[in-house]
């Protein structure tokens, strides 16, 4: 789930934020296929030299911050991440796709994480969890046959059946170039996909959630 980069970065002596999620970039485009900038307030601080050492086009930036003990509900996401870990002493990663935990070290390397794997994040030592999370910028794939589809979500949990039945499809399904041109709007998804790969997305759609196509 996570895998190590060749961009490192040195983050002594950082300031410590408050719980919550701190953006510290805006969208220059499209969500998810464009890349973000520094927002004005930030340019010229550390955290503009911390980012800087990915150099690479990226996505959304927060700083994550989780008091101990907490965790996160169990989810995956359709775009990959990278991850700082910038404090923490007693922080972990869990795998639950293989039941593995990754303990998160402060030692300044920037991590790839799979983030179409199911997955949880717990902070259960002394000291608060501070983690700088990077969106991976989505590709827009050619496809040869497309089919436009439109999923609405349903039910008393919307949010949770999608993050762990069609997040997991999504992601999977952009690695391997199957769907394009995705967007979200607050109840609803937008992608193309695949003609392919229509049933098989049939087939995992929560029976709550209604999917339309233009066939």
């Amino acid at each position: 789930m996570l895998a190590k980069t060749p961009y490192t970065v040195s983050i002594d002596d950082m300031p410590l934020l408050e719980k919550g999620k701190h953006d510290l970039t805006v969208p220059s485009g499209d969500f998810f296929y464009d890349p973000w900038v520094l927002l004005e307030e930030y340019k010229n601080t550390v955290w503009e030299s911390i980012l800087d050492s990915l150099p690479i086009d990226t996505g959304q930036a927060r700083i994550i911050v989780m008091e101990s003990p907490s965790c996160y509900t169990q989810h995956a996401d359709i775009d990959d991440r990278y991850h700082l870990n910038l404090s923490g002493d007693q922080d972990y990663l869990i795998d639950l796709d293989n039941q593995q935990m990754h303990k998160l070290v402060k030692d300044g390397v920037w991590y790839e994480m799979d983030a179409g794997r199911l997955h949880t994040a717990i902070s259960v030592g002394e000291h608060i969890r501070m983690q700088l999370v990077v969106r991976k910028l989505l590709t827009r794939n050619v496809l040869n046959n497309l089919v436009s589809v439109k999923i609405t979500a349903g039910g008393s949990n919307p949010r949770y059946r999608f993050d762990n039945t069609m997040s997991v499809w999504l992601n999977r399904a952009s690695k391997n170039k199957t769907i394009s041109n995705f967007k979200q709007s607050e109840a609803s998804v937008y992608f193309d996909v695949e003609h392919s790969s229509l049933e098989d997305l049939k087939s995992i759609v929560p029976k709550e959630f209604k999917l339309e196509s233009n066939i």
